[in-house]
């Protein structure tokens, strides 16, 4: 049946900014499901709070709504389009609850809105722990022994019937939100309160622990005819206890026997139609005890998922996409597999030949202090996928996509080795196996070196056998390697680069240079071959442009290549690879418009990138996608396979961040052309003293600064400069190894990690500048002409970091001279640099006090893609990536300008972008700001009043400011006198006040009405507690001095976990509380992008 005639207009519902357990696997799905029902000529309204996706460009739907999804926004939204229908199911669980929200409120039925793909009976069935269970019992499926409480007093009650260790498990949130293990009964209590408190119902699912079994999942998709297909199985290498977003996960299943499929995978059809998601894709988990088979449902997600997006990259099959369109009434028999170019339809299920593995990447270097631990509760901020035709092959070359200095499977310390002893006793060695951290492989293979058994280490781990073996395998190899040296033959050389081994570590195995193994390795005419992900193991002809390396065949006679490279000019792009703090999904974006526009100037577009969560990896995007690693060896290897016919003019390495970057001069020494600026250019800004060099050249000022290349020579330099410094690293992302500190003893503790970053490049000493406003200028340049794209006034002070800050654009608060001038020396920079693409430039301006004029300091100059550039490009409406990839190819900036494309933002609307941040994940983290990124992603508020954006990007970012209420205040001295004017205001506004005693003592000296409150040291009730008990609504709270900071990291803390909206400087306070203001003054208003864009054009 054709799609439904019935319905003319689509809501889809996003997922908003990126944090852990929702990243951008939805902008994926979300951009697939958009493209798809356009296609059928349907009216598309698309609701998304975060800029930084491909879903959110105007040209993507029709109206496209960059607004807070909450269910009153929503609800505004949907009464001024009156869409006919809501898809909740490619938003994740941000969609799926407030889709469901909305259907209890009544909005929907009072609006006639329909809820397709998964209607509100089916969202409830699968999201309640207890109705699943029910439901599971009435169709012979087994759960876990439980109990759904939604107290304190119930779950204690319960206990008993449970057990210790327990499973926590709260309703209706995403990435294990406030779940955990509790091994006793106090982590127990704390835990339920976690629980209780993140699951918007107020339920939490208490269960059995199920440590120790094997997890399973099965991507399921079904239409409305009850055609149900098994899309790819998944099996977690972890076993249960650790969450499957932070486990290493394998398709397909490996250690399941045939019959053993078919029973997980009859039960997944079983319980789909139990639940009754009618059309689209979900996801089921399993966990099966090893000892004795028996198979447990653990939960369901009636949605499109990280899974999906994880199981569509590793079949090709377009999960998102099939699923949009089952949900306006096709069946899967009359769509096409696209993947096959039609030759099979979607009722098709995939078949693979080859081998997927997915590895998680974490941040905990991010955080100081946090536990690397993993539990049910995700922590992960991204992952890197790899293809490979057996199992050691792809854990190999996924290992080295991490980009966290591995090459395969490293040797890792355990102990303090000494010459008395050289090896671990076998219980510090236990002991690392038995806990369940992000090295906790690497561990595995070290314990194999030492001779420890595979069934000891079984024991230890409960990992499955057969993946210990292979592991052991890969061990042994290496120790045949180390001894015996590298091979002598073919036949050998493609033994164990059939088993994943790098060059690299190769190199390293045998401690010689990597240019040697390689020359070694091409002596012996050794090179991989590229396959195809088609979804159908070869078994049709395919002309899908999906392609991953391999090495096949016997050394002598040559193995076929499926690459068949075109004779059209081809332009490489180089992907960012996983996503992580400082490099995210904003570099994606950029990547995915350079093969638009590349594709739109002619040429053949070739993208090259591992992570499976993105856009830049759907085989959509670009005219042929490799899912490589991105090293040397695997990147030069499939640009020689393109050169084979046609030309490759070039790649592009300063869209993806710092990985591409890293590429530039080994592509160059290859002969491999790098389009756009010069990659000495970009070392020259990244190099501290080769970049002030330029600027005193230029005549720009920088702060008062010295270059450090050893802790001796910073101790030096910095009693010259004086305190505060703010040291940073050359050569990082995403303020790696940055810091401010006060004092002599901060140097000496953070300045050797700062030089370690450096990599022998300088470290750069700045003078911190007190109550300076920081700016960021994002830069077109043509290598002759630039256009100034974005200036960004950052609301907090310089010294945070600008992915940290939130900001607006343009200036709101910086006189027409200054931004002027800003434009002026941005201009120059670019000139000086030839920048040809994009440039992002950071300012600090402090006020004279004797002049009244602002003072302009430079403080970095990226001449590179910066994560502004999809906020800027969505604020003014210019195509800056696009733009800045057809000047890379050769084009004039003069040429756009001609076409009206460098418009400019329209003078009548602001944009404010606010940072989301991850540290509820992190217990016992201080949630302080500083020159080091923490931020995992970012939402915008659009708006004609600079209140209402910097509101909007509040409730955006999950921290609504109150309208009225309680206030506690408590700052360091300098602050006090700023404070003052903030204090009156809320007074004004009619908010309580309560402030510590030197804060307090301040404010009734100065006429405001305020009320002491005890210090955490000065006895109960002391402010933590009238946080705990819901009597204090939004914290003002800054300090100076480590002893200061240690002492309020409690009151910060209790303020994130009980989520009383939190300012910790000043500058973010004073537009929170005008944004109060704004929401006191006037409703929030909604109004789609494109209107905003239309005013100025």
């Amino acid at each position: 049946m054709p799609s439904r005639k019935d319905i003319q207009s689509i809501c889809i519902i996003g997922a908003g900014p990126i944090i852990i357990g929702q990243a951008c696997e939805f902008d994926y799905s979300g951009t697939q499901a958009c493209k798809a029902l356009k296609e059928e000529g349907y009216r598309i309204v698309l609701i998304n709070s975060n800029p930084a996706t491909i879903m959110t460009d105007p040209d993507l739907a029709d109206a496209t709504y960059i607004e807070p999804i909450t269910p009153e926004v929503v609800a505004k939204i949907l009464e001024k389009e009156k869409p006919d229908a809501l898809l909740p199911t490619m938003g994740g669980q941000t969609a799926l609850n407030t889709a469901l929200a909305l259907a209890d409120n009544g909005t929907l039925e009072r609006l006639g809105i329909e809820l397709i793909g998964a209607d509100q009976d089916a969202i409830e069935k699968a999201e309640d722990r207890q109705k699943f269970r029910d439901i599971m019992d009435e169709i012979g499926l087994e759960s876990a022994k439980s109990r759904t409480i939604h107290s304190i007093s119930e779950a204690l009650e319960g206990l008993p019937h449970i057990g210790l260790p327990a499973i926590i498990r709260p309703s209706f949130t995403l990435g294990g939100t406030g779940g955990g293990i509790a091994y006793n009964r106090e982590a127990f209590e704390r835990i339920v309160r976690e629980g209780l408190d993140a699951s918007p119902v107020n339920e939490v699912l208490i269960e059995e622990s199920l440590l120790g079994w094997k997890e399973y999942e099965m991507e399921v998709v079904r239409d409305k005819a009850d055609n149900a297909i098994i899309i790819c199985s998944i099996e977690n290498i972890d076993p249960m206890g650790v969450h499957t977003g932070d486990s290493i996960t394998v398709a397909p299943a490996m250690t399941l026997t045939d019959k053993e499929y078919q029973i997980i995978r009859n039960a997944s059809l079983a319980v789909l139609r139990a639940i009754g998601v009618e059309t689209g894709g979900s996801n089921v988990q399993f966990a099966v005890n090893p000892a004795d088979g028996r198979m447990i449902v653990i939960e369901m997600n009636p949605r499109v998922s990280r899974s999906s997006a994880l199981a569509s990259k590793a079949t090709g099959f377009p999960i998102a996409r099939v699923a949009a369109k089952l949900a306006v009434g096709y069946t899967l028999d009359e769509l096409k597999n696209e993947i096959t170019g039609g030759k099979t339809p979607a009722s098709f299920e995939p078949s693979i030949d080859y081998v997927v593995t997915k590895i998680p990447r974490f941040a905990f270097e991010k955080f100081k202090g946090s536990d690397t631990t993993l539990s049910t509760a995700m922590k992960s901020v991204g992952e890197a996928m790899a293809f490979g035709r057996n199992f050691e092959e792809s854990l190999q070359k996924a290992l080295r996509s991490l980009e966290k200095d591995l090459d395969g499977l490293n040797d890792v310390v355990i102990g303090s080795p000494s010459h008395a002893q050289e090896q671990p006793h076998p219980d510090q060695i236990r002991a690392k196996l038995s806990e369940p951290t992000p090295t906790r492989i690497l561990y595995i293979a070290q314990a194999f070196r030492f001779g420890m058994s595979l069934e000891d280490i079984q024991a230890c781990t409960s990992f499955d056998p057969w993946f210990l073996g292979r592991i052991q395998n890969i061990v042994t190899t290496e120790q045949s390697i180390i001894k015996n040296g590298l091979p002598t033959c073919p036949e050998d050389w493609m033994h164990i680069k059939k088993m994943g081994f790098s060059d690299r570590r190769l190199a390293q195995l045998v401690k010689v240079d990597e240019s040697q193994v390689n020359a070694a390795r091409h002596s012996h005419n050794i090179h991989p071959v590229f396959k195809r992900i088609d979804s159908c193991a070869g078994e049709l002809p395919s002309i899908t442009p999906y392609m991953y390396s391999c090495y096949e065949g016997d050394g002598i006679n040559p193995a076929h290549s499926e690459v068949e490279p075109s004779a059209a000019k081809k332009i490489i792009i180089l992907g960012g690879g996983p996503n992580r703090i400082g490099q995210g999904i904003e570099f994606d974006y950029c990547c995915v418009h350079a093969a638009y526009a590349l594709k739109e100037a002619g040429f053949e577009t070739i993208m090259v990138n591992c992570n499976p969560e993105t856009v830049s990896t759907d085989p959509d995007t670009s005219d042929r996608l490799y899912f490589e690693p991105l090293t040397a060896e695997d990147v030069i290897a499939l640009i020689r396979a393109e050169q084979q016919n046609g030309e490759v003019i070039g790649a592009i390495v300063q869209l993806g961040g710092q990985t591409p970057l890293k590429l530039s001069h080994i592509l160059l020494e290859a002969g491999i052309p790098i389009l756009g600026t010069d990659p000495d250019a970009i070392d020259l800004a990244e190099d501290r003293e080769r970049f002030q060099k330029l600027l005193h050249e230029l005549n720009l000022r920088q702060p008062p600064n010295a270059l450090a290349y050893s802790a001796e020579e910073a101790v030096e330099k910095a009693q010259h400069l004086g305190f505060p410094l703010v040291i940073r690293p050359s050569y990082v992302l995403g303020g790696m190894g940055m810091e401010i500190v006060q004092d002599m003893d901060g140097l000496k503790k953070y300045i050797n990690a700062a030089i370690e970053a450096s990599d022998g490049a300088p470290v750069l000493l700045d003078r911190y500048l007190k109550q300076a406003t920081e700016v960021d200028v994002d830069v077109l340049c043509d290598g002759d002409e630039s256009y100034v794209a974005g200036i960004m006034e950052h609301i907090e002070e310089a010294g945070v970091h600008s992915g940290d800050s939130a900001c607006v654009l343009p200036p709101h608060s910086l006189p027409y001279r200054t931004v002027r001038e800003l434009e002026k020396q941005s201009k120059a920079l670019a000139k000086a640099l030839n920048v040809v693409g994009l440039m992002n430039v950071q300012f600090a301006c402090k006020k004279n006090k004797d002049s009244g004029e602002f003072d302009i300091y430079i403080l970095e100059v990226n001449p590179r893609a910066s994560r502004t550039v999809p906020f800027v490009a969505k604020a003014t409406g210019v195509p800056i990536a696009k733009i800045a990839a057809r000047i890379m190819a050769g084009e004039k900036l003069k040429s756009f300008r001609v076409q009206g494309m460098l418009k400019g933002m329209a003078p009548d609307h602001l944009a404010v972008k606010a940072p989301v941040f991850p540290f509820s994940r992190f217990a016992g983290v201080d949630p302080i700001l500083g020159p080091e990124m923490k931020s995992t992603g970012e939402v915008m508020g659009l708006d004609m009043e600079v209140g209402q954006a910097f509101a909007k990007a509040q409730m955006g970012a999950g921290m609504t400011p109150p309208l009225d209420g309680k206030v506690f205040l408590s700052v360091k001295d300098e602050d006090k006198d700023e404070l003052l004017l903030i204090a009156r205001e809320l007074e004004e506004m009619k908010f309580d006040l309560v402030a510590t005693s030197g804060t307090c003592q301040f404010l009734k000296m100065n006429g405001v009405r305020v009320e002491r409150v005890n210090k955490v040291m000065e006895g109960r009730p002391n402010i933590i507690d009238h946080m705990i008990n819901g009597d204090i609504h939004l914290m003002i709270n800054t300090t100076k001095g480590t002893q200061a900071h240690a002492d309020s990291q409690s009151i910060r803390r209790t303020a994130l976990m009980n989520k009383v909206p939190y300012y910790t400087l000043l500058t973010a306070a004073r537009a929170g509380v005008q944004a109060i203001r704004a929401m006191n003054n006037k409703q929030i208003d909604v109004k789609p992008l494109q209107d905003y864009l239309d005013d100025a054009a």
